[in-house]
């Protein structure tokens, strides 16, 4: 297996091998899961077969990551120069794109000429959503990276879940104000994913906008303008849905609604865990503190991990955001996630299990020490949390903060 050395300080050679340099590959097969569901189907006729997808990612995987485990290992700084300039790596991330666009084309090929009941297309388009979920997730390895063409291949696969302003949104807004009440991609303390989705959704879409219109304004350019790098998305999401609708007919439509939305649904999930409740201070000049790796949840469960492009190790990504997956590393003492995301996301679609978890934990960080002038909370959740983690001081809370008041 491929090794890399370098030189520590002292004048002694340290060698690295990366031991799941093949296992990233699951990363790349991952996308063609609606692929397993359709051939069950198609040798059995059974509908239930739809299921599979949806018990094996909110179920199997993060009974998988408890299984396996956890990876604290790093890549020694010596050699991690070597490491991100390994095409071997970046390659991965290019092979994914087209997969992307064949799973859903494959996806509403079977959807719009079988005679599936409603609810088994309703399954097929949903999971398909959730496999596009992860093309917003490469396009978040690529959009980070400073190469024209890993630029264009991130917009090019945004296309697939009709996501094209994610990549202005996250690098210029999220990046910026991530934990933060100014970020709508920072969960707050006390709020329910049900309530993140209505604020995050159109907040990221909004704030895109508005980070695109400026940088047109600030060369001369309207924001129609045909340089928008969000209408260029945008642009090929057009194409491919008239291709579909063309090739496939009306139901198409359908199948694009529910397959965006929960592609949607699956960027919200992971958001909303990232960061949840988490703040950044400003200082005595008002400024901002920078992110340190202590304003991200953090997690290095092996499975999820290896099919995400190690997004889990979130705190170095916000710490050092051009650095490629395979180099991304463990610190000690920051916020950890019990599990990978995908067991992470169940628990959170359970609102009331997952404050019983993550708020305890929260409240724990040694950042933040109990103190909830340290956390970022949800306004409207104000009066209850005070009242359970804040009574040492003694004071009331703000009753008018309360929903409806």
């Amino acid at each position: 297996m491929k090794g890399y050395t370098g030189v520590l300080a002292d004048g002694q050679a340290v060698h690295y091998v990366d031991r799941k340099r093949w296992l990233w590959m699951l990363s790349v097969i991952y996308p063609l899961q609606p692929f397993i569901a359709i051939g069950l189907h198609a040798k059995t006729g059974v509908e239930a077969w739809f299921v599979l997808p949806f018990i094996f990612n909110y179920l199997f995987a993060p009974i998988l990551d408890w299984i396996i485990g956890e990876d604290s290992n790093n890549p020694p700084e010596e050699v991690v120069m070597q490491l991100d300039q390994d095409p071997y790596y970046r390659r991965l991330t290019y092979a994914v794109v087209p997969l992307h666009y064949i799973s859903l084309i494959a996806a509403v090929w079977y959807a719009a000429t079988q005679p599936l009941g409603w609810w088994a297309f309703i399954l097929l388009a949903a999971f398909s959503g959730l496999v596009a979920g992860l093309a917003i997730n490469t396009g978040h390895e690529l959009g980070h990276k400073n190469s024209k063409l890993e630029k264009q291949l991130a917009k090019v696969v945004l296309a697939v879940p009709a996501y094209g302003h994610f990549t202005i949104e996250h690098n210029r807004g999220h990046h910026k104000y991530v934990a933060t009440n100014k970020d709508p991609a920072s969960a707050r303390m006390g709020e329910n994913i049900y309530q993140f989705a209505l604020r995050e959704i159109p907040g990221a879409f909004l704030g895109a906008w508005a980070i695109e219109k400026e940088r047109l304004a600030n060369r001369g350019k309207g924001a129609w303008h045909a340089d928008n790098l969000i209408l260029q998305s945008y642009a090929l999401t057009l194409l491919l849905s008239l291709g579909l609708l063309i090739a496939f007919g009306w139901i198409v439509i359908p199948f694009l609604l529910i397959h965006n939305a929960f592609a949607y649904w699956q960027l919200t999930s992971a958001n909303y865990v990232e960061h949840y409740g988490l703040l950044r201070k400003r200082g005595d000049d008002g400024k901002l503190e920078r992110c340190e790796p202590y304003h991200s949840w953090n997690s290095n469960h092996i499975f999820s991990n290896l099919v995400l492009f190690h997004l889990e190790r979130h705190s170095d990504h916000h710490s050092h955001p051009l650095r490629r997956y395979q180099s991304l590393r463990h610190f000690e003492n920051l916020p950890q996630l019990p599990n990978g995301y995908f067991g992470m996301y169940m628990l959170a679609y359970m609102p009331w299990l997952w404050f019983k978890v993550m708020d305890k934990r929260l409240m724990e960080l040694p950042h933040v020490a109990g103190d909830l002038d340290n956390v970022n909370i949800c306004p409207r959740a104000h009066p209850s949390i005070f009242l359970k983690w804040g009574r040492d001081k003694m004071s009331e809370p703000t009753y008018t903060d309360l929903p409806g008041l």
